[in-house]
């Protein structure tokens, strides 16, 4: 792997972990908290396509398992990961690998529809597809209560995939990585 990817995956983990800075909005219904953190998701996805993007959020993956406090809240560790929020977080690396895989179909990356399409297909579709379930196990929450109770979840995720496919497309005019 060249420096350059090294540094790229590095750099959108961080990115990711520095989005948990922001603070975490707790959920009435399921206790899963909102955050900031699906935005460097979609952003490691969108713009560093599938490999790099998943293998960016696979090494945020490991630094949560490690027990460093790198989530919303300063939250940390195997725990966390067990918890209601786990299939969330664990279907991160899936997630940025899903929308870069898309993003870099053909001549997707340069069309807004396209771009959004496939933010709200990976980091919205394949999170909830493996979150949800996630919550139902470990809250013993039915499927449709968990399922209910994350349809709080849907208008920020939707806002937040329209804000990165903004980014990623002013991004990608600017300083291209498609050679990656």
């Amino acid at each position: 792997m060249q420096s350059r990817n090294i540094a790229l995956v590095a750099v959108f983990a961080a990115l990711t972990a520095g989005l948990g800075l922001l603070p975490a909005v707790p959920v009435p219904v399921v206790p899963v908290p909102i955050t900031a953190q699906s935005l460097g998701v979609m952003l490691a996805g969108g713009l560093l396509g599938g490999r790099l993007g998943g293998l960016a959020l696979l090494i945020f993956l490991i630094l949560v398992a490690l027990g460093l406090p790198v989530l919303a809240g300063g939250r940390g560790g195997l725990g966390v990961l067990l918890g209601p929020s786990g299939g969330f977080v664990l279907s991160w690396p899936v997630a940025a690998y899903t929308i870069g895989w898309l993003t870099r179909r053909r001549n997707w990356r340069t069309s807004f529809a396209k771009v959004l399409l496939s933010n709200v297909t990976g980091g919205i579709g394949v999170v909830y597809l493996l979150g949800i379930p996630w919550i139902s196990i470990t809250t013993g929450l039915s499927l449709t209560q968990a399922a209910l109770g994350s349809v709080v979840f849907v208008p920020g995720d939707l806002t937040k995939a329209v804000l990165c496919t903004f980014l990623i497309l002013k991004i990608q005019r600017a300083y291209p990585l498609d050679r990656l």
